[in-house]
């Protein structure tokens, strides 16, 4: 799962270039940051997070700015892909970084059971009350403590659609679930398929993010939590009537390239690819981060490759992001002074204004951001408030939603196998979820 969280970080610098309107590393969020009083100077400060090559050059300039204003000094060490691998021997050690950003609340969940995390200084939690929606304190809670400050999101609520199969096709990019199998119907008939789906056994994550927006819709912001902490069930009639909903869709075969068993083969690589590079859909679902696979082929962001909001298949429109997450691992002011900095909107103006940057924190605004689709994708998630919520499969154990082959993952790709089969997959869901979330 950690490549629909952390990848959205370097896609949004494709997207920057991508999209013809780039800001780029033009240092131009540097000047945010106002000389510092040192109150920090002498102090040093390290930090661990998975970012290389673009995504931590920028974050670097993000902390340059942090020293500037404190005059700490600030040390970055890269986990690389496995977090727990890099920070787990280093906690048994004590001898943690000051900081360290984290890419699942499931593993700050983890640290704060060990006792190995220290709470959000009062000074904070100010900062992040003041700039994030109460669901994002609690999202970094454990114990009803806070702990953790979101720093990164990645965006999931949109399809991403080839501008010609539309132009060609008559249509306009739709604003309702409904809408979307019409304008799925048209563009059909004008002799394209409309959809390309991966459903691979190892890439089926992207069935668990239709399922999401299509429940946050319907069912709602406060459902959704108690979904994804199994304080209802899924066989709740709520689950049900999303997957009927889903099914308008996925129960067409003719809908999707490849059909049902083209797209049960088919890699979320692939299925970007298909609609892309190969011509042979007009949309496909993917989140902010398809733009790295996008940019492989000769279409270009922005113009040939566009997005629209996943479609309201109810009365909320939906909102789902992944994210990264910093907590602090030592005691003491300069790790406190860090977070502080990047709950705040002077850390986020600086990283936007680099690219490679999104965030639900309502003290940027998007004309911080350095290119357009940023922009848009950002006022989407301010517009979204309180109704955004994170990832509901990567707050699941990782058994039920974070597991190819199995959980909620392998039931959402046999549903698309047998569509009609609503209350057989509630039962499989259900049965998987239990037996994850009692261990």
């Amino acid at each position: 799962m950690s490549r629909r969280v952390v990848s959205a970080a370097v896609v949004a610098g494709l997207l920057a270039s991508a999209a013809a309107c780039g800001g780029g590393d033009d240092d131009k969020g540097d000047g945010a940051a106002p000389a510092g009083g040192g109150e920090l100077k002498g102090t040093k400060i390290e930090i661990a997070a998975k970012w290389t090559g673009p995504e931590e050059a920028n974050f670097r300039k993000v902390l340059q700015a942090f020293e500037k204003k404190t005059g700490a000094t600030v040390t970055y060490a890269s986990t690389g892909e496995n977090t727990d691998a890099y920070l787990g021997p280093r906690l048994e050690a004590k001898n943690p970084p000051d900081v360290a950003v984290l890419p699942q609340p499931g593993l700050m969940q983890q640290y704060a059971d060990k006792g190995a995390l220290k709470p959000l200084a009062a000074d904070v939690v100010s900062e992040v009350d003041k700039n994030f929606s109460p669901y994002w304190k609690e999202l970094g809670s454990a114990q009803g403590k806070p702990y953790a400050v979101l720093v990164k999101a990645a965006y999931k609520s949109i399809i991403w659609y080839r501008t010609e199969a539309f132009s060609n096709a008559g249509v306009q990019p739709p604003q309702t679930f409904d809408d979307l199998v019409s304008v799925a119907g048209t563009v059909q008939d004008s002799g394209t398929t409309p959809f390309a789906l991966a459903a691979g056994a190892q890439d089926s994550w992207t069935l668990t993010d239709w399922f999401e927006n299509v429940y946050l819709s319907q069912a709602g912001p406060e459902q959704y939590d108690k979904l994804a902490k199994h304080e209802i069930k899924w066989t709740d009639p709520s689950v049900g009537t999303a997957l009927e909903t889903l099914a308008k869709i996925w129960g067409k075969p003719d809908l999707i390239s490849g059909g049902v068993a083209g797209a049960r083969q088919t890699k979320f690589d692939e299925s970007v690819t298909q609609t892309f590079g190969q011509q042979k859909a007009a949309m496909v679902y993917g989140g902010d981060f398809a733009a790295a696979n996008i940019a492989t082929t000769k279409a270009k962001v922005g113009t040939d490759a566009k997005v629209f909001p996943f479609p309201k298949a109810g009365q909320v429109a939906p909102a789902v992001l992944g994210g990264d997450i910093a907590v602090a691992l030592k005691d003491g002011k300069g790790g406190q002074e860090l977070l502080k900095f990047l709950a705040s909107s002077e850390a986020g103006k600086v990283w936007a204004g680099l690219g490679g940057y999104l965030t639900p924190n309502k003290g940027v605004a998007p004309d911080a951001y350095s290119d357009p689709v940023a922009k848009e994708l950002v006022a989407q998630i301010l517009k979204s408030g309180d109704a955004a919520r994170y990832d509901l499969s990567d707050l699941a154990p990782a058994a039920f939603g974070a597991t190819p082959g199995k959980g909620e993952w392998e039931a959402l790709r046999t549903f698309v196998q047998k569509p009609t089969d609503v209350k057989g997959t509630q039962a499989k869901l259900e049965a998987e979820a239990a037996k994850a979330y009692k261990s």
